[in-house]
């Protein structure tokens, strides 16, 4: 299935997990077991497959998603895609599973990946978060919209707070005698810089902007959790899945895969998973080495211009 992103065509796959497990099943029985268990085992296979497609009462299915998070949260437009194939296609009832992996990063690439998960629910579709490394800051934000979030033991979760840090270079130029002149429209249009001498109010200003930040955080936390006590968890501190159970920030300890043997017992699962559809060139392997060092530097230099200006964004990470 094909659709089109906003800056690349991408490639929608479609797994159907049962039959993946049923395949890798077979496998293993083939290469361990005798001819008579192979056919016992292929015949239940056959029996159980007619038993379900009869049965009316058929469960609702499980869509597995996967979110790897960095810090502009850049997987938020494969996210939104697969999500606007969900909610086109699947019923009340079924089961969104999230594979979250993120410890945060820019306030409104996060918010942004927060609002996409909140449409799952707002469809009327069950939403699970499972965290089997971490979801902190920003990754947290996202997995607290879920009806549920499992975590593996030793997973990082928390860290509800906001961060920002401005390297500035104003007393080395001046040392060098080079001056910086910055114009400005707007009091507050610039606070803190990179190059000029920051006073008190500009420090003041942007420490007050950080504290707005964390206010809108702790209350979309509270929207969703309203079972966490926020003076405990909301000071910018991370925990291990086995301490986060007790504060409440996840529901259960049990990593992604458990949870979905435990699915593909009982319920139809389809694991989707978006790609840039490759190229003529690449399908034929023509693609050249140097075309792709060029298209790499060429993508990197606009986040290497902006590296500076954007190190004193606020973020939420860990």
């Amino acid at each position: 299935m094909l659709f089109q992103s906003y800056k690349h065509p991408t490639e929608l796959k479609i797994i159907h997990l049962n039959k993946v497990q049923n395949h890798q099943k077979q496998q293993f029985m083939l290469e361990t077991a005798d001819k008579k268990a192979v056919k016992q085992f292929i015949k239940q296979t056959l029996k159980e497959k007619a038993k379900f497609a009869k049965n009316k009462d058929e469960p609702n299915n499980v869509y597995v998603l996967d979110f790897h998070g960095d810090i502009k949260a850049s997987d938020v437009a494969q996210l939104r895609e697969e999500i606007n194939v969900l909610l086109s296609n699947a019923n009340q009832g079924d089961e969104v599973v999230v594979r979250l992996e993120s410890a945060g990063g820019m306030v409104h690439g996060y918010g942004l990946a927060a609002a996409q998960l909140a449409r799952i629910k707002d469809a009327g579709l069950t939403l699970t978060v499972c965290v089997d490394k971490v979801a902190a800051s920003g990754g947290y934000m996202m997995a607290c919209v879920a009806d549920k979030i499992l975590s593996a033991p030793f997973a990082v979760v928390g860290s509800i707070g906001v961060v920002a840090q401005v390297p500035n270079f104003h007393d080395l130029l001046e040392k060098h005698d080079i001056d910086v002149e910055v114009f400005t429209a707007g009091k507050y249009k610039r606070t803190v810089t990179v190059f000029g001498k920051n006073d008190e109010e500009d420090k003041q200003k942007f420490q007050e902007e950080l504290e707005q930040t964390h206010k809108l955080f702790q209350d979309f936390v509270t929207k969703y959790r309203p079972q966490l006590e926020l003076d405990k968890v909301a000071t910018g501190e991370h925990w291990y899945g086995e301490d986060a159970i007790d504060l409440k920030l996840v529901d259960e300890l049990k990593t992604s895969d458990s949870y979905l043997l435990d699915l593909l017992k009982t319920h139809q699962v389809y694991a989707l998973q978006t790609r840039k559809k490759p190229t003529l060139a690449e399908k034929l392997g023509f693609a050249q080495a140097s075309q792709a060092v060029i298209e790499t530097a060429l993508d990197k230099l606009p986040d290497v211009v902006m590296k500076l200006e954007n190190s004193k964004l606020p973020m939420f990470k860990k």
